[in-house]
């Protein structure tokens, strides 16, 4: 059993299910930010979990790629198995793992996904598109996308043909992990506050 992590809301209205990417876990500064905000400012219960490669490469304090995706599906699934459904659940994750709620939605019983830094593409390789099942999608999805994420940028994103069930909201200059450049006049800060209320503002409207 994939053990869990849960940043417990004081009052929660609901559970955010949340995946990490396939470079860090989820005490990755990223994870646990947008955990803390959405608990402590949102009551939001936030339960997050390292997929089986991460602990492994954790606990041998040592780099290991991402399983195959039906593997990380079947994780991420366990997961889901675990969550207590006497409240609203909404699932998603930070790149990979936000691609890997996506493709679990509409079999879940959550009621939405957020996506932080879809990986639209191979950084350099925008032929190579992973959207195909963003074109089936019944349940509402938000993707949160920095402008000029190499995954996915602002121009690329607008061209694609996305459900109409997908909202797409962009944190101002932002890279991959919405980090905007200085001269933008943005801080990581500022980008990080507005993922966690449109975030926020998601999961409230679609209880």
């Amino acid at each position: 059993m994939i053990k869990t992590l849960i940043n417990t809301a004081s009052k929660p209205i609901a559970t955010f299910v949340f995946a990490h990417g396939a470079g860090a876990g989820q005490n990755s500064e990223f994870m646990q930010l947008i955990a803390q905000g959405l608990s402590h400012n949102h009551n939001i219960n936030v339960l997050r979990f390292n997929f089986a490669y991460m602990q492994l490469s954790e606990d041998l304090g040592k780099r290991r790629p991402p399983e195959r995706a039906d593997k990380l599906l079947s994780q991420f699934q366990s997961v889901l198995n675990q969550v207590d459904e006497s409240m609203p659940v909404f699932l998603g994750g930070k790149s990979m793992g936000g691609r890997m709620a996506s493709m679990l939605l509409e079999e879940s019983n959550a009621l939405g996904c957020i996506c932080m830094g879809y990986p639209f593409h191979p950084p350099g390789k925008p032929e190579k598109l992973r959207t195909q099942h963003l074109q089936d999608i019944h349940k509402p999805l938000l993707i949160l996308q920095g402008e000029r994420d190499t995954f996915g940028t602002r121009n690329e994103i607008d061209s694609y043909n996305l459900c109409t069930n997908i909202a797409v909201s962009y944190l101002t200059d932002g890279d991959h992990s919405f980090k905007p450049r200085k001269a933008s006049g943005v801080t990581l800060k500022t980008n990080i506050d507005v993922a966690i209320k449109r975030t926020a503002d998601f999961i409230k409207s679609n209880i």
